[in-house]
């Protein structure tokens, strides 16, 4: 018996007509109808390419003088961004040795916030009782950038407004045309649009490229990602050492129930 794939019939032309009737995903290109996940990668790329690597460069280097001074990174995000933002926050801890959080990583808090306060000033009250100060860092992760004309994303204008009245450094990843974290921003990197389709899950996608890019800049990154600093070690030297710490959890195990 074949494989699976050699059941099935082969594409005729009319199955690619039908293709390119029942989708507009769909692209004519010199030699047939294109795939979605081709035009998805085709429009990645262009998005990569339109970036301003210098809005990167700036933030690189302002995030590290916030840190070499003392000062705390606030990442803001809502949605798919709160997401970035909490994965942000571990990799500047852990990999810049920068002092960084997130309101959305506190469930509890946010939704007592939120319940009791509002949630237009949900993240603007949170950065109050986190004393906010000229010594510290905000970093927005937005596919608007916050809009109080249009209601939209309210709580992230409030928290910049905060941001500039207490004179903290404010930086921002977003989409469309910047919104207000554009607007106010001391460095701000604008994810291009190339289909006003798809605005959504390019700029979340380069957003998570370009806060990586942050946290392994060299005048950022303070500690080496775990698996480039163990690919060159010898297999018996990782084989040892996953024996010690075997070893020293059974050592641990047995102190524990004596």
């Amino acid at each position: 018996m074949g494989r699976p794939s050699d059941s099935l019939p082969a594409p005729t032309p009319e199955h690619d007509l039908l293709a390119l009737r029942s989708s507009t995903t769909f692209e004519e290109t010199v030699v047939g109808v294109t795939s979605f996940a081709h035009t998805f990668l085709q429009e990645t790329q262009a998005v990569l390419n339109l970036v301003d690597a210098g809005s990167i460069e700036q933030m690189a280097v302002g995030l590290a003088e916030a840190r070499n001074g003392g000062g705390r990174l606030f990442i803001l995000g809502v949605g798919g961004s709160a997401g970035h933002a909490s994965h942000a926050v571990n990799d500047f801890r852990k990999l810049c040795a920068f002092e960084a959080y997130a309101p959305t990583d506190n469930a509890s808090e946010l939704t007592a916030r939120i319940n009791d306060e509002g949630w237009d000033t949900c993240f603007a009250n949170w950065l109050k009782s986190s004393h906010l100060g000229a010594k510290d860092a905000v970093l927005v992760f937005s596919v608007g950038g916050g809009n109080r004309e249009k209601n939209v994303s309210v709580n992230l204008v409030r928290a910049l407004e905060l941001a500039v009245e207490r004179g903290a450094r404010i930086y921002g990843i977003v989409g469309r045309d910047g919104g207000f974290t554009k607007q106010v921003a001391d460095a701000c990197a604008v994810v291009p649009v190339v289909n006003p389709d798809r605005v959504t899950p390019h700029t979340e996608g380069i957003c998570a490229v370009l806060w990586h890019l942050l946290v392994s800049h060299p005048a950022l990154q303070a500690a080496p990602t775990k698996w480039e600093s163990v690919a060159n070690l010898p297999v018996t030297s990782q084989a040892e050492t996953g024996q010690r710490a075997a070893n020293q959890s059974m050592t641990n195990l047995r102190e524990a129930i004596k």
